[in-house]
C-alpha cells in the first residue's frame, strides 16, 4: 500500500492513494483532497494508509448529506409510526438540509456540524426571527446521530461525526398540574358537555389525548371497572391513524366508581343522540365523537379544550397537564410509584420518577416520620 501528496496550490493537497482490487487484482488511484499544512496532509495521507491497511477504509462518493437524508428516510420510514416519520422528514428537509446538505457525506465533520447546530440556536428560525429553541436543535441532532449511524452501518462513513457533538442544554420547565380543588372544579364546569368525558378520563385515569380519542365502547369492561388501553389515536397531515399506545403496548386502567358511574350514564345519553340521527350504538362506537358520531381528532379535542379555557377561571394549562394532574395527584397521596407508572402507561417506572421528582421530596418527608415512629415504637416495647 504506497501514498503519496502532491501540492495543487497554497495550502491545497492532493492525497493520492494507490490501491489493489482485491479481486481482479489491478492496481489503481484514489484522489483526496485535503487543505491544510504539508506535515498535516502527510498525517492524513498515513491515516487512510492506516484504514485501508485495517480494513476500515471508506471510499468517498459524491453523496451529500441531503440527497443522504432522503435515502435514510425512505429506509426508517416502515419502521416508525407516520407522526414521528413526519417529524422526522420535518427536521430533515427544513433544518438540517439548509444548514448541511450540500456537504458531502464523506467529508462531514464534527466541527461543521457542532457549527451548524450553534447557528441553529442563534438564527435558525426559518422567519428571520432569532434561533431555534436548545429542545428543537436536540431534534435536529438526535436525527442526525440516528442518520449517520446508518450510514456508518452502510459502510458510507468510517465512524459517526455527529457522536461527538454536544447537544444544547434544555432547561426543564416545570410541569403545571392543578390541585385537588382545581381539579374538582374543572370537573363541575365540564360536566354535561362534550368535555366532560374526555376530561373525566385524563384527568382521574391519566390517559393520553390520542388515547382518549381513539377508545371504543368494547375497550370497556363493566365488570372489572376496567379500560383496555390497546390504541392510540395519531393526528399526521394525512389525516388521522390508529397505532398502538407510545409505550409499545397496551395496559389495563382500573376505574373508580364514580368513573364507571359517570361513563355508564354518558353511554346511555350516546345512545339517544346517535338513534336520533340513525345510528345504532355497539362496541365498535367511539366514546368521544362529535355531533355526527364520528370520531374526534385529537386536535380537535385540543381546540376544545383552548375554547373552555377561555371562559373559566382555571390556569392555562394543556389538555395534556390533565395526565400530569392525575400521576401528581396519585403520587401525592402515597400511592406506590411503581403503580402509577403502570396506570400511566410508561416503559418504566424511571420515567415516572423522573418526570415526577418534585412530587417526591413529600413523599420522603412522610416515609422518614413512619420510620421513626415505627422505631420509637419498637424503642418502648422493648422497654417494657
Amino acid at each position: 500500500m504506497k501514498g503519496h501528496i502532491r501540492e495543487r496550490s497554497p495550502g491545497k493537497w492532493a492525497i493520492v492513494l494507490d490501491l489493489r482490487d482485491p479481486e481482479t487484482g489491478a492496481r489503481r488511484r484514489k484522489w483526496h483532497t485535503f487543505h491544510g499544512t504539508k506535515r498535516q496532509a502527510q498525517v492524513e495521507c498515513a491515516r487512510l494508509i492506516a484504514e485501508i491497511n485495517g480494513g476500515v477504509y471508506i471510499e468517498p462518493d459524491k453523496t451529500t448529506l441531503s440527497a443522504f437524508l432522503d435515502r435514510w428516510l425512505g429506509h426508517v420510514k416502515p419502521s416508525v409510526s407516520r407522526k414521528t416519520h413526519e417529524r422526522y422528514t420535518e427536521l430533515c428537509k427544513k433544518g438540517l438540509a439548509p444548514a448541511l446538505g450540500d456537504v458531502l457525506l464523506a467529508k462531514l465533520k464534527t466541527e461543521r456540524i457542532d457549527a451548524a447546530l450553534s447557528k441553529a440556536l442563534l438564527t435558525g428560525r426559518h422567519d428571520g426571527k432569532g434561533g431555534l429553541s436548545a429542545t428543537t436543535v436536540r431534534h435536529l441532532r438526535r436525527v442526525l446521530v440516528m442518520a449517520l449511524n446508518q450510514a456508518v452501518t452502510w459502510d458510507l462513513m468510517a465512524k459517526n461525526p455527529a457522536l461527538a457533538t454536544k447537544a444544547p442544554k434544555v432547561d426543564r420547565k416545570p410541569m403545571l398540574a392543578y390541585d385537588a380543588a382545581q381539579t374538582a372544579t374543572l370537573l363541575q364546569v365540564v360536566d354535561g358537555t362534550r368535555l366532560h368525558i374526555p376530561v373525566l378520563l385524563a384527568v382521574m385515569c391519566g390517559l393520553r389525548r390520542g388515547e382518549i380519542a381513539a377508545l371504543r365502547w368494547k375497550h370497556v369492561d363493566w365488570v372489572t371497572s376496567r379500560l383496555a388501553i390497546v390504541v392510540s389515536a395519531e393526528q399526521t397531515s394525512e389525516g388521522v391513524h390508529y397505532k398502538e399506545p407510545k409505550s409499545g403496548r397496551g395496559r389495563a386502567v382500573d376505574m373508580s366508581a364514580s368513573v364507571a358511574s359517570s361513563l355508564k350514564i354518558y353511554r346511555t345519553k350516546q345512545a339517544e343522540q346517535l338513534l336520533a340521527i340513525g345510528i345504532r350504538i355497539d362496541d365498535e362506537t367511539f366514546i368521544v365523537t362529535d355531533e355526527s358520531g364520528d370520531p374526534l381528532k385529537p386536535t380537535a379535542l385540543t381546540d376544545a379544550w383552548l375554547r373552555l379555557l377561555e371562559r373559566i377561571d382555571l390556569p392555562r394549562i394543556r389538555f395534556h397537564d390533565l395526565r400530569h394532574t392525575h400521576a401528581t395527584q396519585l403520587l401525592a397521596a402515597g400511592v406506590h410509584p411503581k403503580i402509577a407508572s403502570e396506570r400511566l402507561g410508561h416503559s418504566t417506572i424511571g420515567i415516572t420518577l423522573d418526570l415526577y421528582s418534585h412530587v417526591m421530596p413529600g413523599m420522603q418527608a412522610d416515609a422518614a416520620a413512619q420510620i421513626d415512629a415505627m422505631i420509637r415504637g419498637a424503642t418502648k416495647s422493648t422497654e417494657k
